[in-house]
């Protein structure tokens, strides 16, 4: 099937709905775990102190939260305290943020290291994601990631945390890193992809997961007529 003729419920199982605001309550994470369901997406993904969760009933959407998030500078034993804590709270899915001045400095060993501490503390079957926040790397450094990731036993690399002033992701930076990963790991798209047509060409790139805080925007904007898609712009992710 080619990805322009997605149905909306195939482009939502792309999806992480996702509210990763400081600001955000619980009641707005209760609203967005509704909203999600009557989407249709794959999962919801929220800040770990918002877990654990109710789900609306029936809802088969996944929980995923994220970990040594936005800045990715904490200790290895403290994101993987971070992670378990967030597995035994509910968690089926961590999006941990790599050690960013460790893998500009080019100590890939360390960036390697604090990865599998997390690997280590959320086993499988939960779902390990790594955010490279490629916006900030070079192409040299988005592959050394991307490999670091892998060896450390990661499911998926993951392009931006959405927060970093670099930038979210891009189409440049989805093909490289699938083109690394191989169809090994997963790769998932997030950072400013806030129209269909964005989402789309994520998914040509190579994305297997969309993190999109305006999904609904981005649903609607699928079977807009050309050039009326939705621009709305979502914030915070």
């Amino acid at each position: 099937m080619s990805h322009e003729t997605l149905t909306r419920d195939e482009l939502a199982q792309y999806v992480d709905h996702t509210l990763l605001k400081p600001e955000s309550t619980q009641a707005d994470v209760a609203a967005l775990a509704e909203e999600a369901t009557s989407l249709g997406t794959y999962s919801i993904c929220i800040s770990p102190s918002k877990l654990p969760i109710a789900l609306p009933a029936g809802s088969t959407v996944k929980i995923a939260t994220v970990c040594g998030f936005p800045s990715g500078a904490h200790q290895p034993e403290v994101k993987a305290a971070e992670a378990a804590h967030a597995v035994l709270d509910g968690a089926h899915e961590v999006d941990m943020v790599i050690n960013l001045g460790a893998a500009k400095a080019g100590d890939w060993d360390q960036v390697q290291a604090d990865i599998a501490a997390v690997r280590a503390a959320a086993t499988h079957p939960t779902v390990l994601k790594v955010i490279i926040e490629s916006a900030a790397l070079t192409d040299d450094e988005i592959v050394k990631a991307c490999e670091a990731s892998e060896a450390a036993g990661a499911d998926f690399v993951k392009t931006s945390t959405g927060f970093h002033p670099a930038g979210g992701a891009s189409v440049h930076a989805v093909e490289l890193m699938a083109k690394t990963v191989g169809g090994r790991l997963g790769v998932k798209a997030s950072g400013g992809v806030r129209t269909a047509a964005d989402a789309l060409a994520m998914i040509e790139a190579g994305a297997t997961r969309l993190g999109l805080s305006g999904t609904a925007a981005v649903l609607d904007g699928l079977d807009a007529p050309a050039g009326s898609v939705s621009t709305e712009q979502a914030t915070g992710y």
